[in-house]
């Protein structure tokens, strides 16, 4: 039965992260009509309660324009003047404004959910055409773009405090947001969710000792990952006469780390590969002893719960809120955030325990995954906070 209420999920483009996409088909499977706005960058989900309006090339943006242009103006011509008094005090393209937001306008979810908050501003305008306004609250954006952006972070204090709701995708971050006015009595924190077949691969996956550590990394190339500091502990690694293989999906072509790979003589111990689909990067998950995540920022790193649902162990820095994630000796192993000695040290612990011991450390690092990422109950609390928003007047 169709819901009583419909959810844009704003991230600027049709094909967007594996949770917005994940989160696109839980609301999806619950009947909620869920439109996407935005840039046509791929292929969409298929589903009748999935409801496309997207735009790409000069032509199509144009004839995008026009229509939503006359459907405004035949059926929400005071909405349109209204919209349209607000884009001429922008200071910005009117055009590529118009486009933008006429179709949402003309729609008018019920709920408008942005996903990323350097562009709150942009769309503070819904909440005075009675659309609730929820905002995402996700790693960089939060944890340090705003410290790096005084002007960021002003908008966050101008504007958080008139926001309906926050997603927080981990405590730690919700914490944070608090110092940009975010209400904390708003703020819902909602883990990623992870269907029972992504859960399947852990009873297939063989532990087992290796003449060589597998070490693997996962993300794009930005300082914040931390990549220069897990250079330097394969080199540490070397030197104690640990046979180390490290590589990193999403480093290829980074003029840094092939500088710093270079300048520590570890050319042969790494290999940074370009970006990978989701399929490519569980099949390097199956192959690799363990997952590092080096990051000195981080909300919770989905790719550690894929990571912990596969059966892969973690070691991770204890940054943001992975120790929500990873829970040291139990679920996988922390190291201080940006102390190079320490993760080598955990490495070292990693690489000689038993397989007796890693098994235990997986199988309860599968449980963990199971209970916290769980995929109904992923759905269902997103039911309930946006439920909640239209309850309240």
């Amino acid at each position: 039965m169709k819901q009583d209420f419909s959810v844009a999920l704003y991230s600027g483009v049709s094909k967007s992260t594996t949770f917005i996409e994940r989160l696109i088909t839980g609301l999806a499977e619950q009947n909620i009509d869920v439109y996407i706005f935005g840039l046509n960058n791929g292929k969409p989900q298929k589903s009748k309660h999935v409801i496309y309006k997207t735009y790409s090339g000069k032509l199509h943006k144009l004839y995008v324009f026009l229509k939503y242009s006359l459907g405004l103006f035949l059926f929400k011509n005071n909405e349109k003047k209204r919209l349209d008094r607000f884009i001429k005090s922008q200071d910005q393209n009117k055009f590529h404004l118009r486009l933008k937001y006429y179709p949402v306008l003309y729609h008018s979810p019920t709920i408008f959910h942005v996903q990323w908050a350097k562009g709150l501003a942009d769309w503070m305008w819904v909440k005075d055409f009675g659309i609730k306004l929820v905002l995402s609250l996700r790693g960089a954006h939060i944890n340090y773009s705003p410290i790096a952006n005084p002007e960021l972070a002003e908008m966050y204090r101008f504007n958080f405090p008139q926001i309906d709701a926050f997603h927080a995708v981990s405590q730690a971050i919700g914490q944070e947001a608090e110092n940009y006015a975010a209400n904390k009595e708003k703020i819902q924190v909602i883990y990623s969710g992870i269907s029972k077949t992504s859960l399947i691969p852990f009873k297939k996956k063989i532990v087992s000792k290796k003449d060589d550590l597998y070490i693997l990394s996962v993300g794009r190339q930005h300082w914040i990952k931390g990549y220069s500091y897990a250079l330097q502990a394969v080199r540490k690694l070397l030197d104690k006469k640990v046979k180390v293989n490290y590589t990193i999906i999403g480093g290829a072509n980074s003029e840094e780390l092939l500088y710093l790979i270079n300048e520590l003589g570890i050319n042969n111990e790494i290999i940074l590969t370009p970006k990978m689909d989701y399929e490519n990067v569980l099949y390097h998950m199956q192959k690799a002893d363990v997952l590092l995540i080096p990051s000195v920022c981080e909300g919770l790193a989905n790719v550690a719960v894929e990571a912990m649902a596969l059966g892969l162990p973690v070691v991770s820095s204890n940054a943001g809120g992975m120790p929500e994630l990873v829970i040291h000796n139990k679920t996988g192993l922390l190291y201080e955030n940006r102390n190079i000695v320490d993760m080598v040290d955990k490495l070292l612990y990693f690489n000689t325990m038993t397989e007796k011991e890693i098994t235990s450390m997986a199988t309860n690092a599968f449980q963990k995954v199971s209970e916290q990422h769980n995929w109904e109950n992923f759905k269902s609390a997103f039911y309930t906070f946006y439920k909640d928003q239209i309850s309240i007047t």
